[in-house]
């Protein structure tokens, strides 16, 4: 490939920050499945709800923290519209997996593996894609 090379380097501290954040978001999930074990009910739609929230949000948070430490010799902005859209993205994938619920007795629960597999392919891509377009719509070339 011809032509001028943009060097990056990566703002270490902030890797790192984004390592506690996704360790803090996975301690809060798992807690807060802890209650989700114990409640019925809408107690435990309401449980199941932060759960994806809290995951949703650190997942997101980790993401874009991990963007921000890659560092360019240019300008980047970021579309805040595009960020939240990502954001919600995240946390909906979360929700439904969440309330989809346990597999029933006939159902497979291999399948049920599978569709949670689809769905965490679906946040990671959609986390990229709007990634990506946030920050490429106002980027300077």
């Amino acid at each position: 490939m011809d032509g001028p090379t943009l060097r990056s380097t990566y703002d270490y501290p902030l890797v790192a920050l984004s390592v506690l954040i996704a360790i803090a978001a996975s301690y809060a999930a798992l807690t807060l499945a802890e209650r989700v074990s114990m409640a019925r009910n809408q107690a435990r739609t309401a449980w199941l709800f932060g759960g994806a929230v809290a995951m949703g949000t650190g997942i997101w948070s980790m993401h874009y923290t991990g963007m921000i430490a890659y560092r360019l010799p240019v300008q980047v902005y970021c579309h805040v519209p595009t960020v939240l859209l990502s954001l919600l993205a995240a946390i909906g994938a979360l929700l439904r997996r969440a309330l989809r619920g346990q597999p029933t007795e006939n159902e497979c629960a291999a399948r049920r593996g599978r569709q949670s597999a689809y769905g965490c392919r679906y946040l990671r891509h959609a986390l990229h894609r709007y990634g990506r377009d946030a920050l490429a719509r106002h980027a300077p070339l």
